[in-house]
């Protein structure tokens, strides 16, 4: 039964390697997103705009806020992995 089936979803061979290729792009998305390392050097960025004047206190503010949700966010989910890092 396994060989006909493979036989029969032979052209859809190409659509199955597609949505194998989008599920390890959206997973590696995931990784870097909730990466804490990666939220710390946006944060550093951002304070580096903020001093060198390109955007005011108010767009630091809220991309502050959006950063350090998302680090909350890691860190909580690093924690329940128990090795301190995000899920992959």
């Amino acid at each position: 039964m396994g060989l006909i089936s493979e036989v029969l979803l032979l052209p859809f061979a190409p659509v199955r390697g597609s949505g194998w290729a989008i599920k390890q792009v959206l997973r590696e998305a995931e990784r870097i997103y909730c990466d804490p390392a990666a939220i710390r050097a946006e944060l550093a960025r951002l304070e580096e705009q903020l001093e060198a004047g390109e955007i005011t206190e108010e767009e630091f503010d809220q991309q502050e806020d959006e950063l350090l949700d998302r680090l909350e966010i890691a860190t909580r989910q690093g924690a329940g992995r128990g090795d301190g890092t995000a899920p992959q």
